[in-house]
């Protein structure tokens, strides 16, 4: 249904005595564009939503009964053709051989270097330590006394000079050049603050208020107005697209209803009282007999295939011996007595 009452969020009207608000001219303008453009915007988005549903439905029953299963084939597919062979290469090839390689390189690199390390390179570089260190102290000893005479003679002959040159040669002159630079620049400043002041009120008056009378007389009426259209439609489509919804569900569920009683439930009242009992009496009539028939011909023949074979093993090998039962049972005290003498005597003999 078509909203027709102001959002929760509209002001009150003003009293007699009060002013009217610019806020309350652009709910007026709200008011009077709403119905219009919610009626076209319903008109033209109730089909959208309706195919939009349609194809949401499609979608769902293709990916659950076709892209699902297929992507899990597929995934099964593709380990078993590269997941698993990998696999088995790596860790029974790649692995192994890596060890292999890794254990030869520890053999034949590490243990070699190591020792050359050890006993070659260690000594040889404390040995170079040693005397790199001696001659190092003896250089050190030569550099400072050059460096103390040619500080002295820098000192005297450049440091001296130019700290006299810089205080009383320099510095007047840069002050009385600094005096200069400062009078001009202050002279330039005044030239400049002074143009920049009639620029100013130049394009003021030229540019800056024109330019502001046209944005708040013609500019933000316009843009208020157009923000006013643009939040209406944005609320009617919104609107339409609830309202196209709930019109959707209902066919969907007329649509369900139906397809219910004139397929499912004939088909589930044609299984439950026809098929069922249908099915019942072909197998206790007619199955179970022949099965059971089947199993007693099958015993039968079992039976008469041993009978032959044990007829057959009768007539080549004659009548097997009959066997005796043996006698399982703890023999007594005095039973074992009487045989721990028997195996005594037969010992002694």
């Amino acid at each position: 249904m078509v909203d027709l009452e102001k959002a929760p969020g509209a002001r009150p009207r003003a009293g007699r005595g009060e002013p009217v608000r610019r806020s309350d001219a652009e709910g007026c303008l709200a008011v009077a564009i709403r119905i219009p453009v919610r009626v076209v915007v319903l008109v033209l988005v109730v089909p959208v939503r309706m195919v939009w549903d349609a194809l949401v439905v499609a979608g769902r029953f293709l990916r659950d009964t076709v892209l699902r299963p297929v992507g899990r084939a597929l995934a099964w597919l593709a380990r078993a053709v590269f997941v698993w062979p990998l696999v088995g290469l790596w860790r029974y090839v790649v692995v192994p051989l890596a060890k292999g390689v890794g254990w030869l390189g520890h053999v034949l690199l590490v243990v070699p270097a190591v020792w050359l390390y050890r006993w070659v390179l260690t000594p040889v570089g404390h040995a170079l330590g040693w005397f790199f260190t001696r001659v190092g102290a003896v250089l050190a000893a030569i550099g400072r006394g050059l460096y103390a005479g040619l500080a002295w003679l820098g000192r005297y002959l450049a440091v001296v000079p130019a700290v006299w040159l810089y205080r009383w040669v320099l510095t007047p002159v840069g002050h009385a050049l600094a005096w200069c630079g400062r009078q001009v620049a202050r002279g330039v400043g005044l030239v400049v603050t002074g143009v920049g002041f009639v620029l100013y009120w130049t394009l003021r008056v030229l540019l800056v208020l024109p330019a502001l009378a046209v944005w708040r007389w013609v500019l933000a009426p316009v843009g208020r107005f157009l923000a006013v259209v643009g939040r209406e439609v944005a609320d009617a489509l919104g609107h339409a697209w609830r309202v196209a919804g709930h019109l959707s569900r209902a066919v969907g569920r007329f649509l369900g209803t139906v397809l219910r009683w004139t397929v499912a439930e004939p088909a589930r009242w044609v299984y439950r009282s026809v098929l069922t009992p249908v099915g019942h009496a072909v197998r206790d009539i007619v199955l179970r007999p022949l099965a059971e028939a089947g199993r007693g011909a099958r015993r039968a023949a079992r039976h008469s295939v041993r009978q032959a074979r044990a007829d057959v093993r009768r007539m080549l090998f004659g009548e097997p011996a009959e066997r005796h039962p043996v006698d399982r049972r703890e023999p007594s005290a005095a039973e074992a007595r009487t045989l721990g003498s028997s195996t005594t005597a037969l010992t002694k003999d």
